[in-house]
């Protein structure tokens, strides 16, 4: 029997309860009859006594820092007041396990956490889009990324803002365990395995949309959804919205925080993804299904989205117990 993978919620004195929720969420409920692998989830502290949040709340952690030496990822929350100095002993204690090669993982303002760490110097990191001018000012040897949900360099990861933190504790689930695994937790959270975009969507509203533009691109989406396999344009989806290109391009991009193509091609990959750890499909069946129409199409997308092939991305997340061939 595979021991359950071990998760540290590294907690210091104002973390967020949001984030401290969302990771109790993904790896503290068992789902094991959903066929949910089991986590063993601790929190981590430098002392034994209770950690404050604000509203009241309060953590009780059941691990101190020494515990972090057997995790096999650490989840590092956000801190309410993001100019709060983390405390020596847990940057310590971070720098360590990273040394180690533990990855580690940082929900919103929890990049301070890691900058100050000095773990994020010369890597690519993201946090909160309100947030995004501080970490540059603060550390300068940070490349701030300000419009993705999330992103890895290495075996760091951090992520943008509340909602998002959601997205990467999903997609560590799904690079360890699977899309099977991570779409149940989603299920049973009532929320999506995977959101495209990027936070760029929710910077600002400069003026309102009219309710039948939304409906009709939110129905043009769900229709491009069910018909990946068919070439679709800017202007053939543009006349299905009953919108003209410019107006739909236009749309589009207030409505989502990405371009049409940018989209699509993002599902694609997507639906591929899932068609190669689920299905004995042969790649160039998987392009075709999932509208890329060749392998080679397919080939470059995977190397420009996930730095990777489709051949490498099967045979590294293939989930070997729940192969089956998908229905036509």
């Amino acid at each position: 029997m595979t021991a359950p993978q071990r998760i540290a919620l590294l907690a210091s004195p104002g973390i967020r309860a949001f984030d401290v929720a969302v990771i109790s969420e993904v790896w503290d409920v068992d789902r094991t009859d959903r066929g949910v692998p089991a986590f063993e989830l601790r929190r981590v502290a430098a002392a034994h006594g209770p950690v404050p949040m604000r509203g009241g709340l309060s953590l009780s952690p059941d691990r101190t820092l020494a515990w972090l030496g057997r995790a096999d990822l650490i989840v590092v929350p956000g801190l309410d007041d993001h100019l709060t100095p983390a405390p020596p002993a847990v940057l310590d204690a971070l720098r360590r396990a990273h040394d180690r090669g533990t990855p580690i993982a940082a929900l919103c303002a929890g990049a301070f956490t890691l900058a100050q760490a000095g773990l994020l110097d010369g890597r690519r990191a993201i946090t909160h889009w309100g947030l995004t001018q501080l970490l540059r000012e603060l550390h300068p040897a940070v490349t701030v990324v300000p419009d993705a949900l999330f992103l890895n360099d290495g075996d760091i990861w951090t992520s943008a803002g509340t909602a998002a933190g959601i997205d990467l504790c999903l997609h560590l689930v799904r690079t360890t365990h699977g899309a099977e695994a991570a779409a149940a937790i989603a299920r049973s959270m009532v929320t999506a395995p995977f959101r495209t975009g990027t936070q760029a969507q929710f910077i600002e509203h400069p003026t309102p949309r009219a309710d039948r533009d939304a409906d009709a691109l939110a129905a043009l989406r769900a229709y491009a959804l069910d018909h990946l396999a068919e070439p679709h344009t800017v202007a053939s989806l543009a006349a299905r919205a009953g919108m003209s290109p410019r107006s739909f391009a236009r749309h589009f991009q207030a409505t989502t925080g990405t371009t049409p193509l940018h989209w699509l091609i993002t599902q694609r990959v997507a639906a591929a993804r899932k068609l190669l750890e689920l299905t004995d499909h042969p790649i160039p069946e998987v392009a075709r299904r999932t509208g890329f129409g060749s392998e080679v199409t397919m080939r470059q997308h995977f190397a420009n989205h996930l730095a990777t092939s489709p051949r490498d991305y099967r045979t590294a997340f293939r989930q070997e117990a729940g192969r089956r061939p998908m229905a036509r």
